[in-house]
């Protein structure tokens, strides 16, 4: 391989990653720092509301009825989940004895499968952080025509460093090899 090959490939690859490291840079910021909120959501509560757990849960599972979830949660007001259509999920967990209602306005209801007691009323904001980090939030093509392409050009950037570390290492074994020691006799 020439050396001028080399020196090409070096040159083009810096201004290839130059350019795309200035178009993607705030996609890329927006995700690492969303991602980096997201890898210690169950360390703030503030991110995402514990998971509480019943003392004494039985092993057949919830006893309350769809009805008297609804019901509980109806009557806080503070969460404004009134029906039905204002409630985005149910999250059973059987083995600590827990139902969390998920609101659409991203409102959480933690209650005794048992008895329907309120264990905790939180807002999460998870699901928000979430539709930062894949781009969804911004506006609705913004996953797929922004944040996607993004990732993709990331990938390049990765390619055209792997490029510039192979030539400048290359370069440097070269001229290490074959540098003459001096003599001071």
């Amino acid at each position: 391989m020439p050396a001028s090959f080399s020196k090409n490939s070096r040159k083009y690859s810096r201004n290839i990653h130059l350019w795309l490291s200035l178009v993607i840079f705030i996609p890329v910021i927006i995700v690492i720092a969303s991602g980096l909120l997201l890898q210690v959501k169950k360390e703030f509560d503030w991110i995402q509301p514990p998971t509480q757990k019943v003392q004494n849960t039985q092993t057949n599972g919830p006893t309350i009825s769809f009805d008297d979830v609804l019901h509980a949660v109806k009557q806080l007001p503070e969460v404004s989940l009134n029906s039905w259509d204002d409630i985005d999920r149910l999250d059973v967990r059987p083995t600590k004895g827990i139902i969390k209602v998920r609101g659409k306005n991203h409102w959480e209801v933690q209650l005794n499968a048992q008895n329907g007691d309120v264990l905790q009323v939180a807002y999460r904001r998870t699901d928000t952080i979430e539709a930062i980090h894949d781009g969804s939030w911004f506006f609705e093509g913004a996953k797929l025509w922004l944040f996607l392409p993004a990732a993709l050009l990331l990938f390049v950037l990765w390619v055209t460093g792997l490029v510039m570390l192979y030539t400048t290492l290359k370069s440097k074994y070269r001229k290490n090899k074959f540098r003459q020691p001096l003599n001071n006799s």
